[in-house]
């Protein structure tokens, strides 16, 4: 049953020029561009999808399904941060969720456990990170009390601070789960998944 208390929020806005092409449109077997992929793996736990796009980004050409919300960050040249920024702002005025799970666009990798567990610990006044081998990953869920931080977020070191300064309202989940830490940064990043299938 999705979760209509967490909205998430992915952040697809970069380009991610480290990749050498627009990796939201790396290819998965038999699951299509990568960005697509990753909000497929959403769709059964959260009633609220929203996707932070760049000001020249096409949803239809991303893949993007017309039922998710998208929002645009005119700021996401600044980073990730920005973007953040923007996306909360539109949240705040769009979505009377009580928090935010907020989720990057190339981590399609994510476990149904892992999602489940993570928003049944997800309130207005908590910090919700999963932990795996010692290592945070994401999705983190923010409560809507901390939106405000996020708002003002600028420049590209994401929502760190806001974590760093709120430490005693962050509960750290420990999943058995992977895919809280993989990512695509590299074109060698998605090797491994074409050839397991992934």
């Amino acid at each position: 049953m999705p979760s209509d208390a967490v909205v998430a929020l992915v952040l697809a806005a970069g380009r991610a020029r480290r990749y050498g092409s627009d990796k939201r449109l790396a290819h998965l077997p038999q699951r299509g561009p990568l960005l697509a992929a990753t909000l497929a793996t959403l769709r059964p736990h959260f009633g609220e999808i929203r996707v932070v796009l760049g000001i020249e980004d096409d949803p239809v050409h991303l893949g993007i399904a017309k039922d998710i919300g998208i929002i645009v960050a005119d700021t996401a040249e600044q980073g990730m941060g920005a973007s953040l920024a923007a996306g909360i702002r539109a949240l705040s005025t769009e979505s009377q969720a009580l928090a935010v799970a907020v989720m990057l666009g190339d981590m399609p990798w994510l476990s149904e456990d892992t999602f489940a567990l993570l928003c049944s610990r997800a309130s207005d006044r908590a910090i919700v990170r999963p932990f795996y081998r010692g290592q945070g990953g994401h999705p983190v869920l923010f409560g809507r009390c901390f939106w405000g931080s996020l708002e003002q977020l600028t420049d590209d070191e994401g929502a760190r601070s806001v974590v760093r300064r709120h430490r005693d309202a962050c509960i750290e989940i420990k999943v058995q789960d992977p895919g809280v830490m993989e990512d695509v940064d590299r074109p060698v990043d998605l090797a491994w998944a074409r050839r397991s299938g992934r």
